[in-house]
């Protein structure tokens, strides 16, 4: 496996595990803004986002028979979706403290800008095969 597709996986399930102990904070403090956004995030974007990518660098290039389109995009792709969860996470905290949505805006704009590389570098990857060469005539 490429390195990518490890620290993607690799983070997932990091972020699975802290996943767990919000949720299994608020079963003891209930859904206490701002966890219930961190922990919902830390399993849709950590959790299940980074093990599909991870997954989708693995698998989609041998399946199209192609190398991936981009190694530095995915790479940027790696690092951009992890600053992006965990500075969204730092502002689902700051708005709940402050009122302020700046630093969650600034970091959703980063994530997204990640799953916009993630789709780039897929949608180059993952072509149709060509067309067989058609029977020579007799």
């Amino acid at each position: 496996m490429s390195s990518i597709t490890v620290w993607f996986i690799r983070l997932a399930i990091m972020y699975f595990v802290l996943a767990i102990i919000l949720g299994l904070h608020m079963s003891v403090a209930g859904p206490v803004y701002p966890w219930m956004p961190i922990h919902t995030h830390f399993n849709l974007l950590g959790w299940m986002s980074m093990m599909i990518y991870g997954v989708a660098y693995h698998i989609l290039p041998r399946f199209s028979g192609r190398q991936l389109f981009s190694d530095k995009l995915a790479f940027w792709q790696l690092w951009l979706a992890n600053i992006g969860l965990v500075g969204m996470a730092l502002g689902w905290y700051l708005r709940s403290e402050s009122g302020n949505s700046t630093v969650l805006l600034i970091f959703s704009l980063v994530e997204t800008v990640s799953i916009v590389f993630f789709a780039v570098n897929m949608l180059a990857t993952v072509k149709p095969a060509p067309a067989p060469p058609a029977p020579a005539k007799k």
